[in-house]
């Protein structure tokens, strides 16, 4: 059972890209996406339902007879090979324990650090900076505030940071002027653990909305989330020893 961890925004899933204990292998799917399925849903669907978003792939799921339909944004339902029915859920697999549904959806959001744009980020180093992480934060989340005076504790880090506003208008401001400011790693601690007020700064903020767009097809829907040099995902402020031995389990891989 997952554990919810506190964020500001909708929770979401841990998602471990390299967890520390092989899971079981996943049910075999059904063999192939026959071509006339795969266009039949797409025509059938597309014509009685038009409120529906974009149809990214059609493809056999684990379950006989029903096809998985991926809708922008990584949205999952289910179609028989007809279009007649659409199925809105999860599949679960009992023999296994699984959620087959949350599992093709985690690996479709995945987040691999070293494809994390870091020119749309700026870093908090302290002392060796050896370790790495990444953090996606809204300047208006309270437990974000909480998480950073904690991380004040945390040594030999590199920490990058994601501005990611989803809070409203006033968090899209704040961020922009944070991004714009001369010294953009002092502006944020001043204010995330001082409450010193974000001084007016102007530029080009347009990485602040790259981040926004990043974390919608990745699905991060809640601040603070954090991401390992290992894929390890966690939507949630966590204890600093949890920090830690994440960290060191990152470093492990890597090594």
């Amino acid at each position: 059972m997952a554990v919810l961890l506190p964020a500001c925004g909708k929770s979401e899933a841990p998602v471990a890209a390299a967890p520390t204990a092989a899971a079981p292998a996943a049910a075999p799917a059904a063999a192939g996406t026959p071509a006339n399925a795969e266009a039949t849903i797409r025509q059938v669907l597309t014509q009685r339902l038009p409120q529906l978003p974009a149809i990214e792939e059609v493809t056999a799921s684990p379950l006989p007879g029903l096809y998985e339909v991926r809708l922008a944004g990584a949205e999952i339902v289910y179609a028989d090979a007809q279009g007649n029915f659409l199925l809105q859920g999860q599949i679960f697999d009992t023999q296994q324990r699984r959620n087959l549904t949350e599992d093709r959806i985690n690996k479709l959001t995945a987040l691999d650090f070293k494809d994390l744009p870091l020119k749309d980020a700026f870093k908090l180093v302290r002392g060796d900076g050896k370790r790495k992480m990444a953090v996606f934060v809204d300047p208006n989340c309270g437990y974000c505030k909480r998480f950073e005076r904690d991380m004040e504790k945390i040594d030999n880090v590199t920490i990058y940071l994601y501005l990611y506003p989803i809070l409203g208008a006033d968090s899209v401001q704040k961020a922009q002027h944070i991004w714009c400011a001369k010294d953009q790693a002092k502006t944020w601690s001043d204010w995330m653990v001082r409450n010193q007020a974000i001084p007016s700064a102007e530029c080009d903020a347009a990485p602040v909305a790259r981040n926004v767009a990043l974390g919608r097809k990745h699905k991060i829907t809640g601040t603070p989330t954090l991401l390992f040099t290992d894929g390890t995902r966690v939507p949630g402020a966590m204890p600093l020893d949890e920090v830690e031995k994440l960290l060191a389990a990152a470093a492990s891989r890597k090594s």
